[in-house]
């Protein structure tokens, strides 16, 4: 009898099951946030820490008929911790802020909020419904910062529909990589597949498939391949391939027949920002595929960002991605 697999948030909800993993909210006052917040905290999963004027939300919540009770609300303009958070910032920043230019870095939310991960005061940081993507990510990489070894953060896709379940990766942060960051970026969304049971399978995209086309382009991703393999020699991996040699088993027969994937990649990596941005909502809007994310990898601790189209469910959704991150060696 073969084992259906669960929809993906019934399985994070289970790893989260009594948990109430703290995620910081930096946009409490963002009516889509607030609404995301109050019904994660009727949950055991995840416990959100909105920040904002506790006035202020609170006169939203009750236009919205909302009860704040289960919330933890910080007014981070005048917060009790703001010496220890001023001092922790500037010795973070190793000369390159001042205690002055610290207090004014630590009016903004997101700086504020990512400082309470960095501390460890929350798991985990969930913004960008109102924020572009760069007023999240920088605060990440300057306080929080990447993994030893690791020298950039990427951005990944779980593609989801049904049963199915593929990673797409980078589809958000670097326009362009060259062979070790692509290499980089493999290893980091293998790591991410296997934090949501994916068992990766790695496909290391190009318009060539095992030397078909001998470009500056292809050779890159090849040996971004070679690199993998050094890196992660357990994961099974093809490049540099064509996607319809990595996706159906009949292609690759023909074009690929002695690789240890026939058709059956799970994690894509893109060669480029463009390709995987394009790639991704292909999958979605004529794939009919969820895209949840970007995710993203490589960081010390999970910071999250979100699309300023978002909804309170979009929220809900990239709360529970964050507070399964948190959990992960």
């Amino acid at each position: 009898m073969v084992t259906q697999r669960k929809d993906l948030f019934e399985e994070i909800k289970e790893k989260l099951e009594g948990k109430k993993v703290r995620i910081v909210f930096p946009e409490g006052d963002d009516k889509r946030v607030l609404l995301a917040a109050v019904r994660l905290s009727l949950n055991s999963y995840v416990q959100p820490v909105v920040l904002g004027k506790p006035e202020e939300i609170k006169e939203l919540a009750h236009s919205l008929f909302l009860k704040t009770d289960g919330l933890e609300i910080i007014d981070h303009l005048n917060y009790d911790g703001i010496e220890e958070m001023v001092s922790a910032f500037v010795e973070r920043r190793k000369g390159k802020a001042t205690e002055q230019q610290a207090r004014e870095l630590l009016k903004d939310p997101n700086y504020f909020g990512t400082m309470l991960v960095y501390l460890k005061k929350v798991a985990g940081l969930v913004s960008g419904a109102a924020h572009s993507t760069g007023d999240t990510v920088r605060p990440a990489l300057q306080i929080i910062k990447t993994k030893p070894g690791v020298k950039r953060t990427s951005g990944a896709f779980i593609m989801s529909r049904n049963a199915t379940r593929f990673i797409f990766a980078d589809c958000a942060i670097n326009p362009t990589l060259d062979a070790a960051g692509l290499a980089e970026v493999a290893v980091e969304s293998a790591k991410t597949a296997k934090s949501f049971n994916v068992n990766p399978r790695v496909a290391m995209l190009s318009f060539s498939t095992l030397g078909s086309a001998n470009t500056p382009d292809s050779l890159k991703v090849a040996e971004a391949t070679k690199l993998f393999r050094e890196k992660a020699p357990v994961i099974p991996v093809v490049g540099e391939v064509q996607f319809d040699a990595a996706f159906v088993p009949g292609v690759a027969k023909l074009k690929c027949p002695n690789s240890e994937i026939q058709g059956d990649a799970n994690v894509y990596i893109f060669p480029s920002l463009e390709a995987g941005n394009i790639g991704y909502k292909i999958a979605q809007r004529l794939g009919q595929f969820e895209a949840i994310g970007p995710i993203l990898q490589g960081l010390n601790a999970p910071v999250n960002d979100l699309s300023r189209g978002c909804d309170e469910i979009d929220v809900i959704k990239l709360a529970l991605i964050t507070a399964v991150q948190s959990l992960q060696d």
